[in-house]
């Protein structure tokens, strides 16, 4: 499974309207045929630090998602809400597997 944590750092006036552009983003991930979890995590010592723990099957999958109208609209609507650019840390999923 490849999985991917994607760090995100917003300006603190953004969080209300990236957490609904997350939500959107996670509606239409999950709905993709790859895609095996896509959690959005907000830390809870810091409300502008977040992390997208993004899992597919393949890394052919996660590349399809980069190309999906609703990943591409969140891509566009949060860019001017992060404080610094956002840092995708790819992972080799072992458990549970993606069978």
């Amino acid at each position: 499974m490849h999985v991917t944590l994607v760090h995100v750092n917003i300006k603190p006036e953004n969080t209300g309207t990236f957490i609904d552009a997350c939500r959107r983003n996670h509606v239409g991930s999950i709905a993709e045929p790859g895609n095996r979890r896509f959690d959005v995590l907000q830390d809870a010592d810091d409300p502008t630090h977040f992390v997208l723990y993004e899992a597919y099957v393949s890394e052919a999958d996660a590349r399809a998602h980069k190309e999906t109208a609703h990943y591409l609209a969140w891509r566009d609507e949060v860019a001017d809400m992060m404080a610094k650019p956002r840092e995708g840390l790819p992972f080799v999923g072992l458990f549970p597997s993606a069978d």
